[in-house]
């Protein structure tokens, strides 16, 4: 059961899961009866049968996200792509290898160490940018993980993801190398480059590295 700290955290940010009819694989409306997630297992399941958005009608997967649900650092990308709605996974293929990369000069695990996921659970057709209407839809779910697993730390990773989480339309130029705090919660993020970005632009990976050195030392700091 979900304790009563959490709990409290999940009805002050106005988190609600529609689980008894995701379980049931029927859509969820605005105003189904709501229920806060109540524990892990619960919202996965309440994420993997979700139908909030039109976007369950071409997905083969949705993806809740992977690696350790009490986690100190918390990734959050924009959207699977095609191997990630096949496998169920984020950030798997070129990109997930760079991320675990680059997750590894940190000192990290995706396993272990960190909790990665993406602001839209399911894949948009063509691996086009989501919408701001299929974010929305899924943000009930991101806002879930994050009160239960409460991260010390966020990295959004693509200017999509760092838009969302920080309420800015700026461009990723100017939302990294600062920090900026998520929503109500006080939780300190950082954006940086999407893997998928500097596959395409290697010469960014040092400015991306800076992103994560400044994240590294605040995991540290959280830590002491």
């Amino acid at each position: 059961m979900i304790d009563q700290r959490r709990r409290r955290m999940l009805d002050e940010m106005g988190l609600t899961v529609w689980r008894s009819r995701a379980r049931a694989g029927q859509p969820v409306s605005e105003t189904a009866p709501a229920e806060p997630a109540g524990d892990w297992s619960s919202l996965i399941a309440s994420i993997e049968a979700c139908q909030r958005c039109p976007l369950h009608a071409t997905r083969q997967r949705a993806v809740p996200g992977v690696g350790d649900p009490a986690a100190r650092l918390m990734i959050i990308g924009e959207a699977p792509g095609a191997e990630e709605d096949r496998r169920g996974e984020p950030f798997v293929g070129r990109a997930g290898q760079l991320l675990d990369a680059m997750l590894a000069a940190m000192g990290l695990d995706r396993q272990q160490d960190v909790f990665i996921t993406n602001v839209v659970k399911s894949r948009p057709p063509e691996n086009r940018d989501p919408t701001a209407e299929e974010i929305a839809a899924c943000r009930p779910w991101l806002d879930a993980q994050l009160a239960l697993i409460q991260p010390g730390v966020i990295l959004a990773v693509g200017k999509i993801a760092a838009q969302s989480l920080t309420g800015s339309r700026q461009t990723m130029g100017r939302l990294r190398d600062q920090w900026h705090r998520f929503g109500d919660t006080g939780i300190p993020l950082r954006a940086t480059y999407h893997p998928a970005y500097l596959l395409r632009r290697p010469d960014a990976k040092a400015r991306a590295w800076a992103d994560l050195v400044a994240v590294r030392r605040a995991l540290r700091g959280a830590s002491a």
